[in-house]
């Protein structure tokens, strides 16, 4: 019997640190994002993440709430194109806050912004880029322009790749 009453007692343990440290951690990613999100936005817009069962917060959905101006308050889902993506890279960012990494890969994530939003787009790299090394795949002209250094693939003949890197940082 004692036994299964330690067991039980580590398990309780368990499940209060983790509880704790989801939601130490989701306050913070929550503070970030918002933070992000106005950044991209305009400092008049909202955003929140809300669990949607906060008394079990480890088993709740986590709903991404966005309103940018003159928008009522929505879902992710219900946003034009480019305002789910500049919402989804206000939320990577958030989570990158929490702990960052030494380098990061976008693939395409630029596709569906207009060049307004690829500008801001292209800032928010550029000011994480002091941290972290940015890897993005992308066939926006803007974005290339903004880099330090491009790689361009070409296949010289059938099945050879070769890799072409253009260091912009010694032509400017």
């Amino acid at each position: 019997m004692n036994a299964k009453n330690a067991l039980i007692d580590t398990i309780n343990e368990i499940d209060t640190v983790a509880k704790e440290k989801f939601l130490s951690s989701f306050n913070e990613i929550k503070q970030n994002f918002i933070r992000v999100f106005r950044s991209l936005f305009t400092e008049e817009d909202n955003c929140d993440l809300v669990l949607t069962d906060p008394k079990n917060p480890l088993d709740s959905r986590i709903e991404i709430m966005a309103q940018p101006k003159g928008k009522r308050p929505l879902t992710i889902n219900q946003l034009s194109g480019g305002e789910k993506t500049l919402t989804a890279i206000s939320l990577l960012f958030a989570i990158y806050l929490l702990k960052p990494a030494p380098f990061c890969i976008f693939d395409e994530v630029d596709a569906p912004l207009d060049d307004a939003n690829i500008d801001k787009f292209n800032n928010i790299i550029r000011t994480f880029s002091n941290e972290s090394q940015f890897i993005v795949v992308t066939h926006n002209k803007r974005t290339m322009a903004s880099t330090d250094v491009m790689y361009g693939i070409t296949m010289i003949e059938a099945g050879i790749s070769r890799v072409i890197p253009v260091d912009l940082r010694q032509i400017a």
